[in-house]
């Protein structure tokens, strides 16, 4: 089962460059885009399993690939309406999956908690473990890719900084940087490993955004071999507060958005938007739609006007970069990514939907 598995992902990755439609299209295509007004919108599910809690997803091509708990990764076929799903293990352990990434030619997944287990596909049929790296204090939360050889993964600290390890050779090695060369951690400052989202990548730039007792964003203008950081205006200063999902629609243009899980009404000091490249942030719509919530994503080819939100809370919309909203849907999503303009797919308990925006 799994040798079909990854024979049947390797397929799909192969050809995702050829069809890939998200946000990071050209600057041309940005430029041309077309302002939508959604109004509405149609869920469809497309899995369903008591079991899982799935927060992170991947598009590849036309189809999607996620990772989540009890060990538990799979495929969906959008031509068939079909799943491939698989378990993996490593010795006693089941792992937790919350971040997956994808190059041309490979499908990535890193698990949270000690020991953190990053696996790759492999050549033999079977997912191949790429790093390890055991701590009490491990926690992994996101992972995302410049391109086919540069990658990136954040983790909260185990030492006096963020954890971040990167690969120069298409996700086959990681070493992990040095505290000497990213910004101090604050006390008790982590991330949240909630919708795969606390990583954006622009051309050779990257944000990292933090949360909790601490909620600031690291940036890297040179793939992450140098750093600053920038406070952050939002509500922190407790474990569950803070920023929990960031996301760029060029260089310049950037949104996070969080609040608190335990307050999910709450709708003050949970939202702002850079318009610098992350040197500055400013709230937005402080006190206003939407409350709480996990994951953030610009509408694709919509000249950074328009912004999609989601979380256990129900599903938000902006058209105007996010200075106004209105609420779509009740339902909830953990986390969000985009097929097309008009089309995404969104993943949370228990189930995994196609969501149509009109």
């Amino acid at each position: 089962m799994k040798k079909v598995w990854i024979m049947a992902l390797m397929a799909v990755v192969a050809c995702k460059n050829d069809t890939k439609t998200t946000k990071t299209n050209t600057t041309e295509e940005k430029e041309v885009g077309v302002q939508h007004t959604f109004e509405s919108l149609k869920i469809e599910p497309i899995l369903e399993n008591d079991s899982l809690s799935i927060r992170a997803i991947e598009v590849i091509g036309n189809n999607l690939a996620f990772a989540a708990n009890n060990g538990t990764y799979g495929l969906y076929n959008s031509a068939t309406g079909s799943w491939k799903l698989s378990q993996q293990k490593y010795d006693s352990v089941t792992p937790e999956f919350r971040a997956v990434a994808s190059t041309a030619s490979d499908f990535f997944m890193l698990s949270v908690e000690n020991p953190a287990l990053l696996y790759k596909t492999g050549d033999d049929g079977k997912m191949k473990l790429v790093y390890k790296e055991e701590d009490e204090k491990v926690f992994y939360d996101a992972i995302a890719f410049w391109n086919d050889q540069e990658g990136i993964a954040m983790g909260d600290p185990t030492d006096d900084c963020l954890s971040v390890i990167v690969t120069r050779d298409g996700g086959n090695s990681w070493k992990k940087i040095d505290c000497e060369k990213l910004p101090k951690a604050a006390e008790s400052e982590a991330a949240f490993a909630a919708s795969n989202s606390n990583i954006a990548i622009e051309g050779d730039h990257v944000w990292i955004l933090s949360g909790g007792m601490k909620s600031r964003v690291f940036h890297s203008a040179d793939k992450g071999k140098t750093w600053e950081v920038a406070e952050t205006p939002l509500k922190q200063g407790k474990p569950t507060l803070g920023g929990y999902s960031m996301d760029f629609y060029d260089a310049e243009n950037g949104i996070i958005i969080g609040g608190n899980y335990e307050d999910p009404n709450g709708n003050t000091g949970n939202k702002a938007i850079t318009k610098d490249g992350g040197k500055t942030w400013n709230l937005i719509a402080d006190g206003e739609e939407p409350n709480y919530k996990s994951s953030v994503r610009y509408v694709p080819n919509s000249n950074g006007k328009e912004i999609i939100a989601t979380g256990f809370t129900g599903i938000s919309y902006s058209k105007d970069a996010g200075e106004t909203w209105r609420k779509l849907s009740d339902e909830g999503f953990y986390t969000i990514r985009f097929l097309n303009d008009s089309t995404a797919f969104a993943a949370g308990s228990k189930r995994i939907a196609k969501i149509y925006f009109k």
